[in-house]
């Protein structure tokens, strides 16, 4: 899941704005089996180069001034955490980056970082340079880098290799050798020109060929049991603004105002001058999330009748041992049947945030958030706890509604469109905010547990994911860690009136045996 904290890190690689065109390709066989023939030489490299860095890594894991360096490391963090003592804190932060200029010297000593990649894949490319150019050779290196980089950084337990038939994109890093965009309607990539579908009434596609292309990305998606090709095609710039055909319209406006938003793991609440909302998540895939889970089953039965040798009598995998598996043809057709309703999810979610996204961004131009740590919230728990019964609770915490609703996914977007208007996501300091046990009346904070849906005021009730937005809201925006209880007060009346209206348009769902998200109190 792609974390919108990077934005930071992504603005310092790019200089320009860019965004993607998807196009498809005008495919005959012949051209299918020589693209398919580049994704596994591509798949190959890649799994070369990330072999190449794991024995560089291992070997330098068992250096001693390695070890030492990585220690010193976890200790001076230890003592970051600790000091509150300004100039002792200066002192050890200049400290922390020699150690990290040390890491780093290190890292090139054994060639792990992406420049030394980029120089061991050269000669591993040149006897495929008929279908594997240099540029997209390079690029293979640093998307191995960029996995490698995460096990170096911690971020990473271990590196998966691509199978075969994973490996499903090729990409270059520009547009002027190897794969390009012709500017003619054709991709050309080494002696293959293979031409792409630009409809006469997709004025949007025609408007975004205007701008200067960066590089080009050949994808392969297995759809309903075919392959099918497309082009992204990388652009300079700023999406074109999309425009109601019939009523000549912008689609998407941005709002004037401040917007807060309280988003949890299958829900969002959203609070502005105009509108008060409380949403599931792309409620659109909860149904194909049941037949995904079906299918997974019976994956599973058939796994287990083609392959009883693998089990042990428990049923769980025999351990210790190469085991080899077989597939049935029913198998493998099942396995492709879970492979599109997966694809289906994906486009279904995305194409559900993107709506969603819009929606908010028309409500207003500052819009918060709380700033969320949804890694943490993917972990197990570490305590072991029990219930009032006296019996042992599970573990797991959110990572499956994480998977299923991706609700980081919603703030990247959000994000990305507020930036082609010079804006940006502002993200609420939580610790000092709160929004989940302030009280604006009363002034003060009163913990709640996650099972109290709604806050009680005496003569009325408020729902909390609700009343937390309002909060958010109101939060100042210049320092992100403060409440403004003054606008509250003043703003309050009217937030109670959209949250009325909200509430019972919601229980009116629910008398049409509508399902709602047991956090929605309702």
């Amino acid at each position: 899941m792609r974390n919108y904290k990077n934005k930071k890190k992504r603005k310092n690689r790019t200089k320009t704005p860019s965004y993607v065109l998807k196009l498809q390709f005008k495919i005959n066989e012949q051209q299918e089996g020589i693209l398919n023939k580049r994704l596994e030489i591509g798949r190959k490299l890649y799994n070369a180069i990330l072999g190449h860095s794991l024995k560089q890594h291992k070997t330098m894991i068992e250096r001693k001034y390695y070890r030492k360096v990585k220690n010193s490391i976890i200790e001076i963090n230890k003592k970051i955490k600790n000091c509150k003592d300004k100039k002792k804190l200066k002192i050890i932060e200049a400290e922390k980056k020699k150690l990290y200029k040390e890491l780093n010297s290190i890292h090139a000593e054994f060639g792990l970082n992406e420049y030394a990649l980029i120089n061991y894949t050269t000669p591993l490319y040149k006897p495929f340079k008929k279908n594997i150019d240099n540029k997209t050779a390079q690029a293979i290196a640093s998307r191995a880098w960029k996995a490698i980089d995460k096990l170096l950084k911690g971020e990473a337990d271990r590196i998966y290799f691509k199978k075969y038939n994973e490996f499903n994109s090729l990409e270059g890093k520009w547009n002027k050798s190897g794969l390009k965009y012709d500017g003619m309607g054709n991709i050309v990539w080494n002696e293959l020109k293979i031409p792409v579908i630009i409809k006469n009434n997709d004025t949007y596609a025609q408007m975004a060929l205007q701008d200067r292309v960066k590089y080009c990305r050949v994808i392969r998606r297995l759809i309903r049991g075919k392959y099918k090709y497309y082009v992204q095609l990388v652009l300079e710039g700023i999406p074109p603004i999309k425009v109601n055909k019939e009523t000549g319209e912008i689609k998407r406006r941005v709002g004037i105002g401040s917007v807060g938003l309280d988003i949890g793991t299958k829900t969002i609440a959203v609070a502005s001058d105009y509108s008060v909302k409380l949403f599931e998540l792309c409620p659109e895939i909860n149904n194909i999330y049941k037949i995904e889970r079906k299918l997974q089953r019976t994956l599973d039965r058939q796994r287990r009748s083609n392959n009883p040798s693998n089990y042990n009598e428990d049923g769980t995998i025999k351990i210790g041992i190469k085991l080899i598996w077989n597939k049935s043809n029913k198998y493998i057709r099942t396995q492709n049947r879970l492979s599109d309703i997966k694809r289906k999810q994906k486009v279904i979610r995305k194409q559900s945030h993107e709506i969603l996204a819009n929606y908010i961004i028309s409500l207003g131009d500052t819009i918060l958030v709380e700033d969320m740590n949804y890694k943490g919230l993917q972990k197990r728990a570490k305590n072991t706890t029990k219930n009032k019964k006296g019996k042992f609770n599970k573990k797991k915490r959110f990572g499956k509604s994480l998977a299923n609703k991706a609700p980081s996914m919603l703030l990247t977007i959000i994000d990305r469109k507020l930036q082609y208007e010079g804006l940006e996501l502002n993200e609420v300091d939580t610790k000092n905010v709160k929004a989940s046990q302030y009280n604006h009346i009363e002034d003060k904070y009163i913990k709640k547990s996650l099972s109290e849906r709604w806050n009680d005021f005496g003569e009325f009730k408020i729902q909390r994911d609700l009343y937390s937005s309002f909060i958010i809201k109101n939060v100042i925006v210049k320092n992100l860690n403060s409440i403004d209880r003054e606008n509250m007060i003043c703003d309050f009346e009217k937030f109670k009136e959209l949250h009325d209206e909200e509430i019972q348009r919601l229980k009116e769902l629910k008398k049409d045996n509508y399902k709602f998200v047991s956090s929605f109190g309702i």
